[in-house]
């Protein structure tokens, strides 16, 4: 089906202007309707056309992680790739993945604090994986200015990194990353959603499916309302039902929406049991005061505390895979943990947490994170995307198009249990010592992280934030 598609498009590619007409005539007829307003639009004007960059929708869209019973399905993961243009192959491949796990980390936290000062205060939740793979695409057709802004936000730099590196790096995460089994199941891929007339480049198009598994999908967005129905259909099959209607609303004039989706499931190691679920209290603030369920799990842990952060930290380890990593800040320390959280903390985390018996009291909570990339990139210095002086012509040919949408959603469970073979363990056997009690009551931070990557990261502020 995806290679059906590409066809399509490509074919589309050889009608060049003739085969935009149609959806400029359409456009035009719905403006005398009052659907559209075109009527001070000149389209003949070549120079109209490089003042009026058309609207193009970068929507990026996050599932939910769960810790209960996973949805079975075989994947449809394309294996087919190309040999490296050096004939080193794999050793290439996963020099190219290490650098690019490297700037994924150095952005991801860049973006966090970013990020966390727009919040005010509230909950903050994102995939740096799914943000960095959607804008990294964006660059197989950037050009100028508006590439090197991409590539200098997303921290890869041309001492350390080649452009093309970038791009087989991303190649190669997405053939380790992308996993499905009974207990850990992650699922990232990505889609244009594309006017079925427009014209895209060959090349785009090629290397969109090369090095991201990218599918093209023809789309009639002038008829927005069943358009933004199939899609909005589209991403919750491929979310599983936990993003539904993201596409509030949906300007006819759209040409590209480009969606990235990222989907995990994942089962603890050691699950809590639910029957020692309990109300507990969860200090918002110094002025508020919430009851949530709080989970509870007696037994062996991995936990530390980073003195330089004045923070404890808790390794919960998920089946077969992935880690997430709870970071409770000492009362008053917030700041200090946001501040100076980085890559080397992670490395630092990995030296410093040891086993031993832990009571561990710990929310279970529901928590959405919304981001306007746009205002967010913005301020890190990604400017001409979302003006009349992006130059995107490597995607179309000419440089008419802007991003004029950039939405980010997430939302993640915390649950107890994962099967229902764990879901009747009961307390684990713990050596005869006195264990470290450990309770999440007051705002903390999660990092999840698989091979490395930094799949998701966010803050919890109040665990019954809707």
């Amino acid at each position: 089906m995806r290679h059906e598609v590409t066809q399509r498009l490509l074919e589309n590619a050889e009608l060049g202007k003739e085969g935009f007409a149609p959806a400029v005539e359409e456009l035009c007829l719905k403006a005398e309707s009052g659907k559209a307003d075109l009527r001070e639009r000149s389209w003949s004007k070549p120079e109209n056309l490089r003042k009026m960059k058309s609207i193009f929708y970068l929507s990026l869209l996050i599932a939910g992680i769960h810790a209960d019973e996973f949805y079975q399905q075989n994947s449809s993961y394309h294996n087919s790739f190309e040999n490296y243009h050096n004939g080193n192959g794999i050793d290439s491949a996963n020099l190219s993945g290490h650098k690019v796990e490297r700037s994924i980390c150095q952005f991801s936290f860049y973006l966090y604090r970013v990020a966390s000062s727009y919040g005010n205060n509230r909950n903050v939740f994102f995939s740096p994986m799914s943000i960095s793979t959607a804008f990294a695409m964006l660059t197989l057709g950037a050009k100028s200015e508006t590439l090197q802004q991409i590539l200098r936000v997303l921290r890869f730099t041309a001492n350390d990194i080649q452009e093309r590196e970038v791009h087989e790096g991303f190649r190669h995460l997405m053939q380790t990353l992308n996993h499905q089994n009974t207990n850990f199941h992650l699922d990232m891929g990505n889609v244009l959603f594309v006017q079925d007339q427009l014209k895209l480049q060959k090349q785009f198009l090629r290397d969109l499916e090369n090095f991201y598994e990218g599918e093209a999908v023809p789309e009639n967005f002038r008829n927005f309302r069943q358009a933004r129905q199939q899609i909005s259909k589209y991403i919750e099959n491929k979310t599983r039902g936990k993003i539904v209607n993201l596409l509030n609303d949906l300007d006819p004039a759209t040409e590209i929406l480009l969606v990235n989706y990222i989907y995990l499931k994942a089962t603890w190691n050691k699950t809590f049991n639910p029957k020692y679920t309990k109300d507990g209290d969860f200090f918002v603030n110094g002025n508020t005061v919430v009851k949530v369920p709080m989970m509870f799990r007696m037994g062996i842990c991995k936990h530390a505390y980073d003195g330089q952060l004045s923070s404890t930290v808790v390794q919960m380890d998920y089946k077969e895979r992935g880690t997430a990593y709870f970071i409770l800040p000492d009362e008053g320390q917030m700041r200090k943990l946001e501040t100076g959280l980085s890559c080397e903390s992670l490395s630092r985390w990995r030296k410093l947490v040891s086993e031993s018996s832990t009571n561990i009291f710990l929310p279970r909570f529901s928590i959405h994170g919304k981001l306007d990339l746009e205002k967010i990139l913005s301020h890190m210095g990604i400017t001409k995307l979302f003006t009349n002086e992006a130059d995107l012509s490597g995607i179309t040919g000419q440089p008419t198009h802007k991003i004029s949408k950039a939405i980010h959603q997430a939302t993640m469970n915390v649950e107890e249990s994962g099967t229902e073979a764990s879901a009747a363990t009961a307390m684990e056997m713990v050596p005869m010592s006195v264990p470290v009690t450990i309770t999440f009551n007051r705002p903390f931070l999660i990092v999840i992280v698989l091979n490395n990557n930094i799949l998701f990261t966010g803050k919890v502020v109040n665990p019954l934030e809707k």
